[in-house]
């Protein structure tokens, strides 16, 4: 029969193992929340800058990134860097001024109660 003692080492090898799982999902998680902070705030410049809905914000990201081969959240970094008077690195502003021409235009109509 085994007793408690010599579980113990076990036991605790896989609490090791079990918590920094955990501790790797959590930098990770973290990541991941803070990646879509950035996202939604180029969203909002973007938003702001071309009155364009939200879905439409994140859609030129998403074009930018694809068409630029970088990676969206560092597209949104750019984007609110250039809100805070940054110059867009070459690439981006190229690309997104593209994707904002290949957007439909809405006719511009005067500001109305709705």
């Amino acid at each position: 029969m085994t007793t408690s003692r010599e579980q113990r080492p076990h036991d605790g090898g896989m609490r090791d193992a079990a918590v920094a799982r955990l501790e790797q999902e959590n930098a990770q998680l973290r990541q991941a929340v803070d990646s879509h902070a950035t996202v939604d705030q180029a969203i909002g410049v973007l938003v702001a800058a071309h009155r364009l809905p939200p879905a439409a914000g994140f859609e030129l990201l998403r074009e930018v990134s694809q068409h630029t081969n970088i990676k969206l959240h560092t597209v949104a970094e750019a984007v609110i860097a250039w809100a805070l008077g940054q110059p867009l690195p070459g690439p981006v502003g190229r690309e997104l001024d593209a994707a904002v021409q290949r957007r439909p235009h809405r006719a511009e109509a005067p500001d109305q109660p709705g």
